[in-house]
Formats: structure tokens, C-alpha cells, sequence
């Protein structure tokens, strides 16, 4: 057991324990990349599931003071009314597909009984000033039939915006069904409804939600518990190496130490 004294030195007491230490972090770093695969294939698996069900009328997914809830979210609803634009407003620092900055717009849609839905058009650009209300196409005139994506009210902690106070007249930061029913004074459904239908060219319709990169997260849990189980067939190798080069210099050192023997005389 001598030739292992070394693995006493400060040196390999260090390597030994950060090797300890790093076998149930990776592993721990592995059980969070599955967690994180899970939570995203599970949202995936929901957003599709919500998509791809039958169109149904939005009153029977919402209501005034309604929390829209994650099985609710982005399910096809249908809603028959008339677009109020004298009230719409604009929803600040929004971008489109390519990443461009604008606005989205925000109109009522005044139901047959009276209730209002928020539903947001799509998105201009923010041509000139952000101070001044911008130009906006009109929507349908009349009693009109659209689709749409349901959404939940936005938040700050769900989004990352602020919700900046003291903005240009009928722009906002944030869209909340239970600020409009204040401000509207009217019965105002929870939630609000991304325009899918009819079809527009302007407001440019928002697109579907994309997948998140579950695959990835999968990917990252195995690499994780690789990198572990390489921990100690790479401590164990170091060791090896150091035995071997020990080895070698004590070899080379006891050859030093031996004297060279002397030819015999001629006669």
C-alpha cells in the first residue's frame, strides 16, 4: 500500500474530494434537465391537445371575472358580435414574427347579450412617434363571427413586463380583462381572445405558439449522468498515471545512484 501514500498529499486530498462532490451535483443537474423535459413535453403535449380541439363558443370557457386556466389556454373559441373601435387600444412593445417592434391591437368585441371579449387583432408596426396613437386598420363592420386563441390575462410575473403607469391615452403595457371591464364599465370576460379568423393582412395575425425544445433538455439529463458516472474512471486513471510516473522516476533515480562497473586492464 505504499505506492498509494501519495493519495495523502494536499494536492490528491483536494482532487479526491471536488471528485466527491461532483458526482451527486451532475446527478442532482441531471434530475432538473428531466424535470424541465417532463414540465416542457407536458406543455407541448397541452398547447397541441388545446389547438387541435373543436371550436367552441367562448362563453362557454369564460365569463366575467373568469381566470382562464392552463387547459383553457389556447383552445380554439368562436364568438359572434360587433367590434367597438372608438374604445381600442394598443399594447406597447410588441413584436412580430421577425422581431420588429410595434403595437398590438386591443378592440372590444361587444357580444349579442351585452358582454364584452378583448380581443387582440394582431400587430402594427410603430411607424413615428409612440407618444401619438397610430393609424389602425379597420376590422369588420357589423355583426361579425370571428375565431381566436383564448388566452390568461398578462402579468407581470408570467410576462417580465412592467405595467409602466402614466402612458399616452389608450396605450397600455399589459393586457387585463379586469382593468378594461373598469375602464369599459361593461361585463367584461376573463381573459382575451387572439384573432385567428376571419383572416387579415393587417393587423398582421398573431402566429400559432411555437414547441418548446424539449428534445434538449432529454439530450442534456443524459450528458449529465455521463459526465457523473466519468468521475471516478477519470480519478481512478489520474491515479494509475501517477503510479506509473512514481514507478518510472524511482527506476530512473536507482539507476543514477548505481556505480558503473569498470572494465578490466589489458595485459
Amino acid at each position: 500500500m505504499r505506492r498509494y501514500r501519495f493519495l495523502l498529499s494536499v494536492q490528491w486530498v483536494i482532487l479526491t474530494l471536488v471528485s466527491i462532490a461532483l458526482i451527486p451535483t451532475m446527478i442532482r443537474l441531471g434530475f432538473w434537465q428531466q424535470h424541465r423535459y417532463e414540465e416542457r413535453t407536458a406543455r407541448n403535449n397541452l398547447v397541441s391537445s388545446a389547438l387541435h380541439a373543436e371550436p367552441v363558443p367562448v362563453e362557454r370557457l369564460s365569463t366575467p371575472g373568469h381566470t382562464v386556466t392552463r387547459t383553457e389556454r389556447y383552445r380554439t373559441v368562436t364568438a359572434t358580435g360587433t367590434f367597438d373601435t372608438a374604445r381600442e387600444e394598443v399594447v406597447r412593445r410588441r413584436t412580430n414574427s421577425d422581431d420588429e417592434v410595434g403595437f398590438h391591437v386591443l378592440t372590444p368585441f361587444v357580444l349579442t347579450d351585452g358582454k364584452v371579449l378583448l380581443v387582440n387583432r394582431g400587430w402594427i408596426p410603430a411607424n413615428g412617434a409612440q407618444t401619438a396613437f397610430p393609424r389602425i386598420p379597420a376590422p369588420p363592420a357589423g355583426r361579425t363571427t370571428i375565431t381566436g386563441r383564448l388566452m390568461a390575462d398578462e402579468t407581470t410575473a408570467a410576462s417580465g413586463i412592467k405595467n409602466i403607469q402614466g402612458l399616452p391615452d389608450r396605450q397600455i403595457m399589459l393586457i387585463n380583462s379586469a382593468q378594461e371591464a373598469h375602464r369599459l364599465g361593461a361585463r367584461v370576460l376573463g381573459g382575451y381572445v387572439e384573432q385567428t379568423g376571419p383572416q387579415t393582412d393587417s393587423p398582421e395575425q398573431i402566429s400559432d405558439p411555437g414547441t418548446e425544445d424539449a428534445p434538449l433538455n432529454y439530450a442534456y439529463m443524459i450528458q449529465w449522468w455521463l459526465f457523473a458516472a466519468a468521475v471516478p474512471f477519470a480519478w481512478w486513471s489520474l491515479v494509475r498515471r501517477e503510479i506509473r510516473d512514481r514507478a518510472s522516476a524511482a527506476v530512473a533515480e536507482a539507476a543514477q545512484d548505481t556505480p558503473e562497473e569498470t572494465a578490466p586492464a589489458a595485459v
